[in-house]
């Protein structure tokens, strides 16, 4: 940071009539790069969006990429919820109730997170730019996601033990594009003349039959080995 400014930091600091500016901060980056693309965004937009001076955006968070990170950092409760509401789920093979459980523990705590005023950004973030040609999201996923996925890959696993950890990770992935594009697809308003609108919280039980049907489609349980049926051994006609 350039010696002019770190000397204005004190005095942004004395000024500042507000104790959340750090939060306005990162509201408004999360906002943003949702929006517009991570890409799209500089730091003095983030800066005018928060109302704040530019210098405190680089004092709190450092260089683009950092802000990028901290708002993961911010909002990894959510990775926490889900991996509880996992720990909760009995992983008993072959039961049917077993993956629904999963599933849910997935999906759920995710759409109440678009469906609410706070989080609403966030969850559009994650679907639209995280998943993305973002070099900046690679730390972000090994970091916070790559453990969750593995951890709800190995409970699909313990649940359809007859599949392979490999056709299971495919599966995790398939369920994965199926809810991001739940919370970010746009179009279902004109392919369902209107009568959908987007990320609709209505739609929750259609998406998690979806998911979970398709994941038995594409897994089925081996059909129960039918003994072979011996050779009749009837007396010949006299």
């Amino acid at each position: 940071m350039p010696r002019a400014a770190l000397q204005t930091l004190p005095a942004l600091r004395a000024a500042e009539p507000r104790p959340d500016r750090r939060q306005a901060i990162l509201l408004a980056a999360e906002k943003l790069f949702a929006l517009r693309g991570y890409h799209a965004v500089s730091i003095r937009q983030i800066a005018e969006e928060a109302q704040v001076p530019l210098a405190l955006v680089s004092y709190y968070f450092g260089a683009k990429h950092e802000l990028f990170i901290a708002i993961f950092a911010h909002w990894n409760a959510t990775i926490e919820a889900r991996l509880a509401a996992l720990r909760r789920v009995p992983l008993v093979p072959q039961d049917e109730a077993t993956l629904g459980a999963i599933v849910e523990a997935f999906v759920n705590p995710v759409l109440a997170l678009r469906a609410s005023a706070e989080g609403e950004y966030y969850a559009l973030l994650v679907a639209r730019q995280l998943y993305q040609a973002v070099d900046e999201a690679e730390a972000v996923l090994r970091t916070y996601f790559d453990p969750m996925a593995h951890a709800f890959i190995d409970a699909l696993h313990a649940a359809l033990p007859w599949a392979t950890r490999a056709q299971v990770a495919w599966c995790y992935q398939f369920m994965l594009g199926a809810l991001l594009n739940h919370l970010s697809d746009t179009r279902v308003v004109g392919l369902s003349r209107g009568a959908n609108r987007p990320a609709d919280p209505a739609a929750a039980p259609l998406l998690l039959r979806f998911i979970t049907g398709g994941i038995r489609a594409a897994l089925p349980a081996p059909s129960p080995a039918v003994p072979p049926t011996r050779p009749s051994r009837r007396r010949p006609a006299p």
